[in-house]
C-alpha cells in the first residue's frame, strides 16, 4: 500500500509547519495560557490560511478536502502545539452541519469556511461517562419551534464559540440510542449561561447551561450523526497526538545531547538510550494508528467505529508512555512551567482523556469485536 503524500498535501503540510515555525512560538502559547486560554485570534489566522475551509464542500465557500488532509494539518498543528479549537470549528461542525437543511447549512458553513463564524460541539453531561447515546438535556417543540433545557459541560472554547451543536433528547429515556437529535443554538439565544474556565493543557473550556433556549433543529436522528462527527475528532486527535509526541521526543533527544553528567552527555548512557528506542516504538505505533483512523473515515459506521476506537486505544497508550519517559529523562526540569516539555506532557495527558480515556476505549473495542475475539480482522 502506498503512503506517500501528494504533491498537495505535501505543500499543505509545509504551509501549516512554515506558519507554525514563524507566527506561534512556545513564548506566545505559554502568553496565551497564562491569559486565561482565549485563542479565537489564533483560529482567525488559521482561517487566514484557509485551513477552516478545509473540510466545507466547495458549494459553500470550502475546499472540500478529506481526512487525510486533515491529518496532515493536525500532525503539524499537534508538533507546533497550537493552542486553538481547530477540529472542533473546522472538521467536526461542517461535517455535524452536513445532515442541516440547505437554509441551515447555507447560512452557516460560509461563515465557518472564511473563519469568521465559530461553531463547536457541545456534547458532554456529567452523567455520560464518554456514551453519546446518555443524552439528559431535553428538546420540547410547540409544532413550529423548538427549544432545549439541560446543561453541557466542558465545551471547548465554549464562551468564544458563534453557536453551539448541541445533542439533545426529543422522546424517550436518557439512555435510550433513539430519540437523539442534533440541535443548533445561537450564542445569542435567550437563556442561554455560559461558565468559563481554563483547562489543565492551557486551552478554555465552559459549562454551558440552557433553559427553554430557542434553537434550530439539524436532524431528529443525529446519534449516527453524533458518532461519525466524534470519530472524525479522534482522527484529528489522534493526528495532533503524533505531531506532539514527535516534536517531545525531538527536544528529548536535544535535551540529552547538551545535558552532561560525569563530563559526558546523558545521550551515551545505555539505559536511556534503551529508554528512547521504546519511546520511538511506540510512537510509530501511534502514527500507523493515526493513519488507520483517517483511512477508515469513508467506512461503513459499524467498521469505521470499530476501527477509530482502536486507533484512539493505541494512541492513549502511547501518548501516556512517551509522555511519561520524555518527562522522567528529562528530570527535575521537565516538570517546570516556563520548559516547553512540560505543556507538551499536559497536552497529551489532556487528550489521553478526550473522547474517551483508554479504559473506556479498550471497552469500545472488545465490543465491537466480539464474533471474532480480536483474532480476525
Amino acid at each position: 500500500m502506498d503512503f506517500d503524500f501528494t504533491d498537495e498535501q505535501a505543500s499543505l503540510r509545509d504551509a501549516v509547519a512554515r506558519w507554525v515555525e514563524k507566527g506561534f512560538s512556545f513564548e506566545r502559547r505559554h502568553a496565551i495560557a497564562k491569559a486565561g486560554g482565549k485563542t479565537r485570534e489564533v483560529y482567525v489566522e488559521l482561517a487566514g490560511l484557509g485551513l477552516t475551509g478545509l473540510a466545507v464542500p466547495d458549494a459553500h465557500g470550502g475546499m472540500g478536502f478529506g481526512a487525510v488532509e486533515a491529518m496532515v494539518v493536525c500532525e503539524e498543528l499537534g508538533r507546533g502545539l497550537v493552542n486553538a479549537p481547530y477540529a472542533q470549528g473546522a472538521l467536526i461542525a461542517p461535517l455535524l452541519l452536513s445532515a442541516a437543511p440547505a437554509a441551515v447549512q447555507q447560512a452557516w458553513l460560509p461563515k465557518i469556511a472564511d473563519g469568521s463564524a465559530l461553531v463547536v460541539l457541545a456534547h458532554q453531561e456529567r452523567k455520560a461517562r464518554y456514551r453519546l447515546d446518555h443524552v439528559e438535556t431535553a428538546a420540547n417543540s410547540d409544532g413550529k419551534s423548538w427549544s432545549l433545557s439541560g446543561i453541557k459541560c466542558v465545551v471547548p472554547a465554549g464562551d468564544e464559540a458563534d453557536a453551539w451543536i448541541v445533542p439533545a433528547r426529543t422522546q424517550g429515556k436518557a439512555d435510550d440510542r433513539s430519540g437523539i437529535g442534533l440541535f443548533l443554538v445561537a450564542k445569542g439565544a435567550t437563556n442561554v449561561l455560559l461558565r468559563a474556565h481554563p483547562t489543565q493543557d492551557g486551552a478554555r473550556a465552559a459549562e454551558l447551561v440552557l433553559k427553554d433556549t430557542p434553537a434550530t433543529l439539524i436532524t431528529e436522528d443525529g446519534l449516527a450523526q453524533l458518532e461519525h462527527g466524534i470519530d472524525a475528532g479522534i482522527a484529528a486527535l489522534c493526528a495532533e497526538g503524533v505531531g506532539v509526541m514527535d516534536k517531545l521526543l525531538a527536544i528529548t533527544v536535544e535535551y540529552m545531547n547538551t545535558r552532561k553528567q560525569f563530563g559526558v552527555p546523558i545521550a551515551s548512557f545505555q539505559a536511556l538510550r534503551h529508554r528512547v528506542a521504546d519511546v520511538k516504538a511506540q510512537l510509530e505505533l501511534a502514527r500507523s494508528m493515526s493513519y488507520f483512523a483517517s483511512l477508515k473515515m469513508n467506512d461503513a459506521p459499524a467498521a469505521r467505529r470499530r476501527a477509530l476506537a482502536q486507533a484512539k486505544l493505541q494512541l492513549g497508550t502511547s501518548m501516556r508512555l512517551v509522555g511519561q519517559q520524555c518527562i522522567q529523562m528529562h528530570g527535575g526540569i521537565g516538570m517546570t512551567d516556563e520548559y516547553v516539555a512540560s505543556h507538551y506532557f499536559k497536552r497529551l495527558t489532556v487528550m489521553e482523556m478526550t473522547y474517551g480515556d483508554t479504559l473506556h476505549q479498550i471497552g469500545e473495542v472488545s465490543a465491537r469485536m466480539q464474533d471474532t475475539a480480536g483474532v480476525f480482522a
